[in-house]
């Protein structure tokens, strides 16, 4: 029996999990507010020139939680494919393959870079164990200047706009799973003969772009009897002034105005937006806080290029700064495609914040950096692009500026302290996750709502959960 309504801001994987996990289970009706035409976020996919693509490179990893890969498995049926991992880093002029591997580094990794790990390496135990200050102290402390100041700092600097020491030491622990000589020697050994886990050099991609996980959650969601509202922008958010009283949502949709009434509010959005929403409900000091969170934007520019392959490889990634982009993907290579046979798509990944130049480029400039950046990475277009495609994303990332703790700590108390309101996913929690850990957590929403009541300290018990995640490469 139904014994409350949840809205639900957002139709990323953790907004459309919880719809399905609400609707399932029979907790809760359901109502989704999604500003985009289509559900998956920053994790959907659109259609350009004949081909799915996604918003840039994603995968779903085997690290997903066993009952969520069953359910991912059982929407997506023989669409799920299982692939192997084919992408290279291209590290000091050199191409070495991604996942590492023991024998490609033994051929190709650059001399003076080998030589400079291995010293740092025999040297750990003298640098002591360094400083929890910053993610510049504790990568190079744990890892030595060669691997810092060859990948980790100008890939740092490229994708979050600062200096690695101006970075929180929580970033090196969130986005580094390799931030030490023994995990950095696990991962090689795991992709070693004979060695390798299960699921190691692997991932889940759906055949129809990345998108699809996400649209078969809604999808599933809605034939369970969940609301699912695309094409809504939520432009303000009355709270309760009264236990009794619903919350009410305002959005625009089809040029008109649209309420929205629930017994719960879900949040997926950005927290600081959250705050924003909620207008004069919300206390001076959490207004502060929600204009001291930093995001990285994200430019990214689609080339259609009259090949049937540009490479065998499914992603490039480019540390150096001497190329602006940091990642390259090929689509049709994630879902081993061969058609359409005249054509493919690139995507190429410009971090980038919004007051900066690349932000309001024209589709064609960027089309031209993009050329320019991969010619000097020795990996030229072999083709004049038949279309340049741009998307634009203004929270990419979170920025974990040293400090960022404490603005986050005041908005993230403000939203535990607000009856019937929660606060989930990437966004939502202001976290460096993967799509596996954002449906987690939609999951573990649902299982704390208990007879139309929120259980907070179960709740508590999950968030404690979600602050071991380690983002997968």
């Amino acid at each position: 029996m139904t014994t409350a309504h949840v809205a639900i801001l957002g139709g990323g994987p953790a907004g459309v999990g919880a719809a399905y996990q609400l609707r399932r289970l029979k907790r809760a009706g359901v109502t989704l507010l999604e500003q985009q035409q289509t559900a998956g976020g920053n994790a959907g996919s659109f259609e350009l020139e004949g081909l799915r693509v996604d918003y840039g490179s994603h995968r779903l990893h085997p690290a997903c939680d066993p009952a969520i890969l069953a359910d991912i498995r059982g929407l997506l049926g023989g669409d799920l494919l299982d692939r192997p991992r084919h992408g290279r880093i291209r590290l000091r002029g050199r191409w070495i393959h991604f996942p590492l591997q023991p024998v490609d580094l033994a051929l190709r990794l650059d001399p003076g870079f080998a030589l400079g790990s291995l010293r740092d390496a025999v040297l750990k135990p003298f640098r002591g164990g360094g400083s929890e200050a910053s993610f510049a102290a504790v990568l190079r402390a744990s890892l030595g200047p060669t691997i810092c100041d060859s990948f980790y700092f100008p890939y740092a600097r490229k994708i979050w706009g600062r200096a690695p020491s101006e970075l929180s030491a929580i970033q090196a622990r969130r986005r580094v799973s390799a931030s030490s000589f023994s995990k950095l020697a696990r991962k090689l050994l795991a992709q070693a003969p004979g060695l390798k886990r299960p699921g190691a050099g692997r991932f889940f991609y759906p055949r129809r772009g990345y998108g699809q996980i996400s649209e078969a959650y809604a999808a599933a969601a809605q034939a369970a009897g969940a609301d699912l509202r695309f094409g809504r922008r939520v432009t303000r958010i009355g709270a309760p002034r009264a236990p009794e009283e619903p919350w009410t949502i305002e959005a625009e949709a089809n040029g008109g105005r649209e309420i929205t009434q629930a017994d719960q509010l879900w949040s997926t959005i950005p927290i600081p937006m959250l705050a924003r929403l909620l207008g004069d409900a919300t206390p001076a000091e959490v207004f502060e806080a929600a204009g001291r969170l930093e995001y990285r934007a994200m430019v990214l520019v689609y080339l259609v290029l009259p090949v049937a392959q540009f490479s065998e490889y499914d992603a490039h990634y480019f540390p150096g700064e001497d190329v602006r982009i940091t990642r390259l993907s090929e689509p049709k290579n994630y879902a081993e495609l061969r058609e359409p046979a005249d054509r493919t798509v690139l995507c190429a990944e410009l971090p980038c914040s919004v007051e900066e130049g690349a932000w309001s480029m024209s589709n064609a400039a960027l089309g031209e950096l993009v050329a320019h950046d991969l010619a000097r990475a020795g990996i030229p277009l072999p083709a004049e692009p038949r279309a340049v495609e741009v998307r634009r994303l203004r929270q990419a990332y979170p920025i974990y500026t040293i400090g960022y703790e404490r603005w986050f700590g005041v908005l993230d108390a403000w939203v535990e302290s607000v009856p019937r309101l929660l606060s989930y996913g990437r966004q939502g929690l202001f976290a460096h996750d993967n799509t596996h850990h954002a449906l987690a957590m939609a999951y573990a929403a649902a299982d704390c709502l208990v007879g139309g009541s929120f259980q907070r300290d179960r709740w508590a018990e999950h968030r404690r959960v979600f602050e071991t995640h380690v983002v997968e490469d």
